[in-house]
């Protein structure tokens, strides 16, 4: 499980250091990972195993609609099955750096199944927008929700 958020991962070149990341199960620290982009301009991970039954579903959705056809561009025709190297660091090609504008300072944001890599600007604005949506009623499901 993948789950807090790690600040100041740098990057340089084509690298991204996770090595203040939290550490996953030694079975997925070898394992195969997906890295891909999202529609909301951050970057996902995933252990292959994990990626696959999504891509499958997404894949299922037809070509012809423009929208399913727009997510698939952006979630299966950008993603790249990478491993981490013998530092623990994961290459990150400069086609995704800059969708996600990808900077100096990035957040690796655990997701429970998978880790959201934010630029600090867009966690900035994501934080931003979530305060703005929880000032309300809290969405369905969260009404009981004890912290």
């Amino acid at each position: 499980m993948f789950e807090g958020r790690q600040h100041s991962v740098w990057m340089q070149r084509a690298a991204c250091h996770t090595g203040k990341a939290p550490r996953a199960p030694a079975r997925r620290r070898r394992g195969l990972l997906v890295l891909t982009a999202h529609p909301h301009r951050c970057l996902l991970l995933y252990p292959s195993p994990a990626w696959q039954p999504i891509r499958d579903q997404i894949l299922k959705a037809s070509s012809l609609d423009t929208r399913a056809a727009s997510i698939k561009r952006v979630l299966v025709g950008n993603a790249r099955s990478e491993t981490l190297d013998s530092a623990g660091r994961l290459l990150v090609v400069n086609e995704l750096r800059e969708y996600a504008n990808l900077e100096k300072t990035v957040y690796l944001v655990g997701m429970g199944s998978h880790f959201e890599i934010w630029s600090e600007a867009g966690w900035k604005q994501q934080n931003d927008l979530a305060a703005e949506a929880l000032s309300g009623d809290l969405p369905p499901g969260f009404g009981d929700l004890v912290l």
